[in-house]
């Protein structure tokens, strides 16, 4: 059996790569044809309403598109009952929240946050769902079911 040689390897390595590649840019779209992507909130403070509205514009393009939100740490706080952004107060993040449900936006709380913040779950709005780790679920979204990451 011959031994491969320099130039063979490099070709298969590209090969390769390009497959891979492939592979990964076909995991983003849902079976439909829609894209999937993780918005990832972990300061609601600074990311919650930019958050929101970057969500509902990026329907208004791709409606087609799968959502997740995933919070943790003090993102978690604009799920929560009666939650409005502290410099604008006429902004409801509940009303928000509750019209992105609609168009089908998932939005997940980690549970590690409320132990270690001792928030219980009755304090969200009905629509926040839980998750037991933020962190954990972002990475596997991205690497096991081929979501888009964005961080607003």
């Amino acid at each position: 059996m011959n031994k491969p040689n320099r130039r063979t390897i490099t070709t298969t390595l590209m090969l390769g790569a390009l497959l891979g590649l492939t592979a990964t840019a076909s995991q983003a779209q849902t079976p439909a044809g829609g894209d999937k992507v993780v918005y990832h909130i972990d300061n609601t403070e600074a990311q919650a309403t930019k958050g929101l509205r970057n969500i509902r514009n990026h329907l208004d393009v791709a409606p087609d598109t799968k959502i997740v939100v995933v919070t943790h740490a003090d993102g978690v706080d604009f799920l929560l009952e009666g939650a409005k952004d502290k410099k604008n107060p006429d902004i409801d993040y509940g009303a928000l929240v509750s019209a992105l449900v609609a168009r089908g936006v998932r939005f997940e709380v980690c549970e590690i946050t409320l132990r270690n913040r001792k928030i219980d779950k009755a304090q969200f709005q009905m629509e926040a769902q839980f998750t037991p780790s933020g962190v954990v679920r972002v990475a596997r979204l991205q690497q096991r079911e081929g979501y888009a990451y964005l961080k607003p």
